[in-house]
């Protein structure tokens, strides 16, 4: 055992041998992990890219879809636009993807726009940024694997009714991986992730061989389009519209800037390096499909995934390279969500630690993750796929808002961050909460970078929430600024809870010079006088109170109290109404009205516990009734006195 001595105060450490007990979390989530484990759950690139890049890799899914649907409506002679606003959208990708790897190396500790803008822009932005993205996660899981769900009904039309069942089981099995720790669920969706790159590179590769040799062709069998072609013309406005759509192929991306500490060292390095390929990945793919679609006549529907059209035309079929590609885009889909239950837990617990969410939020599980952050996001994303049906289409227009909002305060705070940095003399090092801030010579060429940016991602987020207002966006413009209140007043609830319990000032409390105890009695027998023993080495002032619903068994009562009850006295209160809980609430709340700041009050309850679990459901709660009862009262405390039968 160690011993120190402080300041005259003898500090014991002894020994600790406890383990955790094997039970079924054993069994669904692994052995326990301890604390020393930590830097041996960190994850390299190629692991990295499949744990933080499935979300963004598996935009391209669908990113090409959402474009064509806003074109349709205008014919399917506007579907040619689809490339053109592809080749925008990728060269936002870029600059947004610059922005996050400038983020990464300034902000080695992770949190991105959280923390960027905390740093830089203040309170209320970072908690715009917390907010959104923390809406983003929990979307991105419920829109991922409705979008996977969506790709094996292309496959297997009979499964159609059960989409919304097969969607939330795939959550929880999503959950129970994340539960794991972060370098099990890595390694088991490295596989399926590079399965689906592999796939998507050879198809898109074949796609285009065809189409330079002339043998691609046109889809055949085209599904429904289900879009009313309404014959508008193609106006600067609903080009627009699609662009914003689109830009859904940048979810994503700024999830490596958030998780940064799950790599190895050196952290920023590796976060970088996997970021960069992420990107290029993403794009080139994008490109590809959104070309490709345009040359075979591919349309949006419902019933089949453009990237369904996509790969029965290529491979003249349903074969057996068609259900390789739909096999591997379902399953990145659903992958894609494992992407927000890596970030959502760590940017929950950022905030938690800054007292904005719940401080249990903070807390490592037995696999050293926060298990509470991932539990709390299956369950909103399961209650989004119930309430939506489980359709890509519906979540859509509630999924880009968050996720542009939270990239335009990142550019902004990284902006401001540059001109920070540039009014700073050489060699002057300033440390701010998540970085250290120094002088940078290419300061004003970065805040250009970052201000083009956040201005581009800003007139996007904009145009979102017109276009997509009525067809649900409506719900997350009052979502954001709702969670922002609810941060607030957390934050407020903490720091308030913080200066009560302050020892600044602080004057030691009186000495309690009169104690009252109350032992409550349902009748006496071992077990009240086990508590009535206990009550009487508090302090000698006991009252006994019994509440008298059957007046023959009070008489008995009074009768054997008078033989065991040692003297103490005994209140009988009598309840015409046979309420139980209340004439002993009056009591006490008489009693208490009265008592000085240096008095005391504490009630005393009799508990039987059995021997069997469910034995305890055969009597009273009545301590559990009294302590929700009397938890507000000052200067009464309530003590359950056991007695095991």
């Amino acid at each position: 055992m160690k011993t120190e001595n402080i300041a005259g105060t003898t500090v014991l450490r002894p020994p600790v041998t406890v383990t955790p007990r094997k039970d079924l979390r054993n069994w669904l989530i692994g052995r326990p992990l301890s604390t020393a484990d930590a830097p041996h759950q960190t994850i390299g690139k190629a692991i990295g890219l499949a744990v933080f890049a499935s979300d963004a890799l598996s935009s391209t899914a669908y990113a090409t879809q959402e474009i064509m649907f806003i074109l349709a409506v205008a014919g399917t002679g506007a579907l040619g636009y689809t490339f053109p606003i592809a080749m925008a959208i990728v060269a936002l990708m870029a600059i947004v993807s610059i922005s996050y790897e400038q983020t990464i190396h300034a902000y080695p500790g992770g949190g991105g726009a959280y923390i960027v803008a905390r740093d830089n822009l203040g309170e209320l932005p970072a908690q715009a940024a917390g907010a959104a993205l923390l809406t983003d996660y929990v979307l991105t899981v419920a829109v991922s694997i409705s979008s996977g769900v969506a790709q094996i009904v292309s496959a297997f039309p009979t499964l159609a009714d059960y989409k919304v069942e097969i969607a939330v089981s795939l959550v929880a099995f999503v959950m129970l991986i994340n539960l794991r720790g972060v370098k099990e669920s890595g390694a088991a969706f490295a596989i399926p992730t590079y399965f689906f790159v592999v796939a998507m590179f050879i198809t898109v590769g074949v796609g285009l061989f065809r189409l330079a040799n002339g043998s691609l062709g046109i889809v055949a069998n085209p599904p429904e389009m289900m879009i009313e072609q309404l014959g508008v013309a193609v106006t600067p406005f609903l080009l627009l519209h699609a662009f914003s759509s689109g830009t859904a192929a940048l979810t994503g991306i700024e999830a490596i800037s958030n998780g940064i500490t799950a790599f190895k060292e050196p952290r920023s390095k590796n976060a970088g390096i996997t970021l960069i390929w992420m990107a290029s990945i993403l794009g080139t793919l994008f490109l590809g499909i959104s070309l490709i679609a345009g040359k075979i006549h591919a349309v949006p529907s419902e019933h089949e995934t453009v990237v369904s059209q996509i790969a029965r035309t290529i491979y003249g079929g349903q074969g057996f390279a068609y259900l390789a590609v739909i096999a591997g885009t379902a399953v990145i889909l659903i992958m894609a969500a494992n992407t927000a239950f890596a970030d959502f837990p760590r940017l929950g617990a950022l905030q938690a630690n800054d007292g904005f969410l719940p401080r249990q939020l903070t807390f490592r599980g037995s696999r050293l993750v926060y298990s509470r952050g991932i539990v709390v996001l299956a369950g909103l994303a399961s209650l989004l796929i119930v309430l939506f049906q489980a359709s890509v289409n519906r979540l859509i227009p509630l999924y880009a808002i968050g996720v542009f909002l939270s990239f335009t305060l990142s550019q902004s705070g990284m902006a401001r961050r540059w001109w920070k940095s540039g009014h700073l003399k050489p060699g002057l090092e300033i440390t701010e909460p998540g970085s250290i801030l120094k002088f940078d010579k290419s300061w004003k060429f970065k805040m250009v970078v970052n201000g083009f940016g956040a201005v581009c991602t800003f007139i996007v987020m904009i145009v979102f929430a017109i276009t997509k207002f009525q067809d649900g966006a409506w719900v997350i413009v009052f979502l954001i600024p709702s969670l922002i209140v609810i941060f607030i007043a957390i934050h407020r609830h903490y720091k308030n809870l913080a200066n009560t319990l302050s020892l600044s000032n602080y004057q030691s409390y009186q000495r309690i010079q009169r104690h009252r105890v109350i032992v409550l009695l349902g009748g006496v027998h071992r077990g009240s006088l086990k508590a009535l023993t206990y009550a009487r080495s508090l302090s000698s002032d006991v009252t006994a109170v019994h509440v008298s619903i059957d007046p023959v068994e009070s008489e008995k009562i009074r009768d054997k109290w008078s033989t065991f009850g040692e003297g103490v006295r005994l209140v009988i209160l009598e309840s015409p109404y046979r309420l139980l809980v209340e004439p002993v609430m009056e009591y006490i709340e008489n009693i208490s009205s009265t008592t000085q700041a240096h008095e005391m009050i504490t009630v005393v309850v009799p508990q039987f516990i059995t021997k069997q679990w469910w034995g305890n459901f055969l009597h009273n709660q009545t301590a559990l009734l009294l302590r929700f009862g009397l938890l507000f009262k000052p200067r009464v405390v309530i003590v359950e006195v056991p007695y095991q039968v």
